[in-house]
């Protein structure tokens, strides 16, 4: 016969070591996802520069646009 404590026993540890090891894994993959989001965040950080440059060069071209239509119409 099998005692209730041997029965504890005989289910606790394994289901402490799945809880211990699944511990770690997500403690793991959290780490690498953390990671992963910065270099997500340098990403945008890139996307939002590239942005802004364009806009700033699509600024300048409509002032030099606009600069020569006004020159072209003072001339006719």
């Amino acid at each position: 016969m099998v005692t209730n404590e041997q029965l504890y026993i005989l289910e606790g540890v394994p289901m402490l070591f799945n809880a211990t090891l699944i511990g770690l894994v997500i403690a793991y993959n959290n780490a690498r996802f953390g990671s992963l989001e910065s270099r997500f965040d340098a990403i945008d950080k890139r996307f939002d520069d590239m942005r802004d440059l364009w806009r700033a060069e699509l600024r300048r071209v409509e002032e030099v646009l606009d600069a020569r239509l006004k020159h072209i119409e003072e001339r006719g």
